[in-house]
């Protein structure tokens, strides 16, 4: 049974004041947008309280404004080429199995979820190598023991009224969810295939996902982003993908959660990942971004107890004339922590490249170990990168690091790659291949390895 959504409020109806300006106009287009689509769930009861989360989101919007180069979080990545597509709403779609043969993992054959334009996609899905003790599904799915404890977790974590998280609460109709029972450790990794489709008008999506690490667990995630068809070589089919992450590791449990974002030359993909940790929990995030014509990457780690781990590795590859930009926040709270962040990027022709990192650590942290650093790798003199790593410490007895380097390729080693018989071009594509594979191979899947190295190759080869 589908349930339809009757009740689209317009922006009078969710106190939106009238248009004033293009962007004004364009938050009003893509709050309808959102509300246009229709509730799947099955449970009327899951419906109502779904219901009221797009609701309560929907009557933050007022509050909120576009983003401009005016306001300081977005004052480098300008997204104003967004006001001149006229966007409507993603549908489900059908996608043969056959299409997606080359973006499975070998790993997760049979601990795979599959959503299409942001709708769950059973007939692609498949999760009957996980053992007892994790979900792994849709809210439709959800079992009643979690949907009776989903309150405390769904769109509970801070921040959730930025524009564009309002946004995706405002239109949410699904959401992939991972939820690992107490003790429970979960050796295969689990892949959350996020795809979307092309259309003759650029399109809204906006996937969400929900993944719970109760105490003393352990599971490994891969969060993909695709378009159906050639990724690479596509730059004639623009759609806006707005995601939201939330993970929750409770005590002593571990997550190792891996994004990696190939959508579109011609797409926008701003995402969201907001992750909670408790006492003891360790949590890993291996993210690389190399589609987009605009994209950005918002990660923000809230400490919930002491002695927390926390580790962000972060690639970007850039080229054209795209705009790659990762903001991050570790915000702690609690003595003993340790964290540590390495943020690469490696910028080609005309693209421009932007990392704003901030670790903030409160009085009540002390003892805390805290190191950043941004690498960051042109190819080309024209192009550019953005780098803000911040540290903000108000304890007085902590080990806190960071910084920043922009550099070319080293003549010196170029020369000497030169003397070992390699041409030039040869010797700078193996420097660069280098300096991404550090992070690549923090990612503990090795299919993902080979076809991540792949696209680093394909796209270094002159």
């Amino acid at each position: 049974m589908t349930i339809q959504v009757t009740s689209i409020p317009n922006p009078e109806e969710v106190g939106l004041k009238p248009a004033a300006t293009n962007r004004d106009a364009k938050l009003v287009e893509l709050l309808n947008l959102s509300r246009s689509q229709e509730l799947q769930l099955l449970d009327p009861e899951m419906v109502g309280w779904l219901q009221e989360l797009r609701d309560r989101a929907a009557s933050w919007l007022p509050h909120l404004k576009f983003p401009t180069t005016r306001d300081e979080e977005w004052r480098v990545t300008d997204i104003s080429p967004l006001l001149k597509l006229s966007f409507q709403a993603a549908k489900s779609a059908d996608v043969p199995q056959s299409a997606i043969e080359g973006l499975t993992l070998a790993e997760a054959a049979e601990s795979r979820l599959v959503f299409v334009n942001g709708v769950y996609a059973p007939a692609l899905s498949s999760v009957a190598n996980l053992p007892d003790g994790i979900f792994a599904g849709n809210l439709a799915q959800l079992p009643i023991t979690y949907r009776t404890r989903i309150d405390n977790y769904f769109a509970q974590q801070k921040g959730f009224d930025e524009v564009f998280t309002a946004l995706n609460t405002a239109g949410l109709t699904d959401a992939a969810v991972v939820w690992v029972a107490k003790n429970v450790v979960v050796e295969t990794p689990i892949h959350l295939l996020f795809l979307s489709t092309f259309s003759d008008r650029p399109t809204l999506s906006q996937p969400r996902c929900l993944v719970v690490a109760e105490p003393n667990s352990q599971v490994t995630l891969i969060e993909d982003y695709l378009p159906v068809g050639d990724w690479c070589a596509d730059k004639t089919h623009p759609y806006l993908i707005n995601t939201v992450t939330e993970i929750w590791v409770e005590e002593n449990a571990e997550v190792r959660h891996n994004r990696i974002q190939r959508d579109s030359g011609a797409a926008f993909h701003i995402g969201k990942s907001a992750i909670a940790q408790s006492r003891n929990s360790r949590y890993t995030c291996n993210s690389v971004s190399l589609g987009g014509k605009i994209s950005r990457h918002n990660l923000e780690i809230y400490q919930l107890g002491e002695q927390t781990e926390t580790t962000l590795n972060g690639l970007t590859m850039i080229s054209g004339e795209q705009i790659g930009d990762t903001h991050s926040a570790i915000i702690l709270n609690h003595p003993h922590s340790i964290t540590r962040q390495l943020q690469k990027c490696i910028v080609a022709d005309k693209a421009h490249s932007v990392f704003n990192g901030k670790v903030f650590v409160a009085k009540a942290a002390q003892l805390t170990d805290a190191g950043q650093l941004n690498r960051n790798l042109l190819l080309s003199p024209k192009a550019r990168v953005d780098t803000k790593p911040q540290l903000e410490i108000i304890a007085d007895n902590v080990k806190c690091t960071h910084g920043a380097t922009v550099s070319q390729l080293d003549d010196d080693e170029v020369f000497y790659l030169q003397s070992r018989g390699l041409d030039k071009a040869s010797a700078n594509n193996l420097l660069v291949d280098a300096f991404a594979i550090e992070i690549i191979n923090q990612i503990p899947i090795a299919s993902l390895q080979t076809s991540l190295s792949q696209c680093v190759a394909c796209r270094t080869v002159e």
